[in-house]
């Protein structure tokens, strides 16, 4: 065992994307309920989730433009998705690494008795720079109930060396139907 001086510490932080906590713009077209938010993340990083057509997408960058460009902002699943307000971040020396964001996908074969689907809880790890921002991992919740201790391993293990657009992303633990449900 390597003395600790040299241990890498790993830690987590939390910030909020709440609409409260972040710049709303709103859509222009008057046609959907299209918005974009920009939050306050950790390190200088900015959280950006764009809503549209009752999907999410969630990337980070330095600002608005930056995170927009990248592979992260493209990441969409085909159901309805939303996301938890709370974003993970995972760091060494208070330089984050990964976040990890909790997302509710929807179920359209399973309703609940007024007929609306019923949304599937997964975890996603994405990475960050240097290098490209994106989905490394996704973890089902309900399958692992250990998701979250699943979920910063995965950051931890394979967020920093995750080639965006040649590595695949990882379905780490037992698969259940949210995970089933990012698959176009």
């Amino acid at each position: 065992m390597p003395p600790l001086s040299h241990a890498e510490t790993i830690g987590s932080s939390y910030s909020s994307t709440a609409p409260k906590d972040c710049r709303v713009f709103a859509g222009r077209n008057g046609v959907d309920d299209s918005t974009t938010r920009v939050c306050p993340g950790k390190a200088g990083y900015v959280v950006l989730i764009s809503e549209d057509d009752l999907r999410e997408t969630v990337s980070v960058g330095r600002n608005r433009a930056g995170a927009s460009k990248e592979p992260a902002a493209q990441a969409w699943f085909g159901p309805f998705n939303s996301t938890t307000h709370t974003v993970e971040w995972r760091a060494t020396d208070a330089k984050p690494f990964a976040i990890i964001q909790r997302w509710h996908i929807a179920d359209n074969t399973d309703q609940d008795k007024d007929g609306r689907p019923i949304a599937k809880p997964m975890l996603a790890v994405t990475r960050l720079p240097p290098g490209a921002v994106c989905h490394v991992a996704y973890v089902d919740v309900k399958a692992n109930p250990n998701a979250n201790e699943l979920a910063r391993k995965a950051a931890d293990e394979f967020a920093r060396d995750f080639k965006c657009g040649k590595d695949e992303v990882k379905v780490v633990g037992a698969s259940g139907r949210a995970v089933e449900l990012t698959r176009r």
